[in-house]
């Protein structure tokens, strides 16, 4: 018996160009994971309500230093609890400008040893 070879949907959900229903590659599927997390409002999914972060709540608040430093814990946090076991962080350093913030995330994926370095963005709607 031959082993199953796993396979990630994409994210956003979509249809291929065969009108199947698009897979990513492990390392786009870890990037899709850890954008789910970043934003993310604790209480918008149903079943986890203490999922997510949201970064997206903070796009209009004060841009101090206090906050990005608590951010920047908050982040930390939920990234080790949600996806500890898929990354580990090497660096984070979070933006927040006028409308946006962006996350400068720094992380190694656990399964094969490869360091990313992704730039994750979220607009206010």
């Amino acid at each position: 018996m031959s082993p199953r070879t796993r396979t990630d949907m994409a994210f956003p959900f979509h249809a291929d160009r065969r009108g199947r229903t698009a897979h990513a590659r492990p390392a786009e599927h870890v990037h899709d994971l850890v954008e789910q997390l970043l934003f993310t409002s604790p209480g918008e999914r149903v079943m986890r309500p203490d999922f997510g972060c949201g970064l997206l709540d903070l796009v209009f608040a004060p841009n101090t230093p206090e906050l990005v430093s608590t951010l920047e814990l908050s982040v930390q946090a939920a990234l080790q609890r949600w996806l500890g076991d898929l990354v580990e962080v090497v660096n984070l350093d979070i933006e927040s400008g006028d409308d946006a913030v962006r996350v400068h995330l720094s992380y190694v994926v656990r399964a094969t040893g490869a360091v990313r370095e992704d730039v994750f963005e979220g607009r206010a709607a």
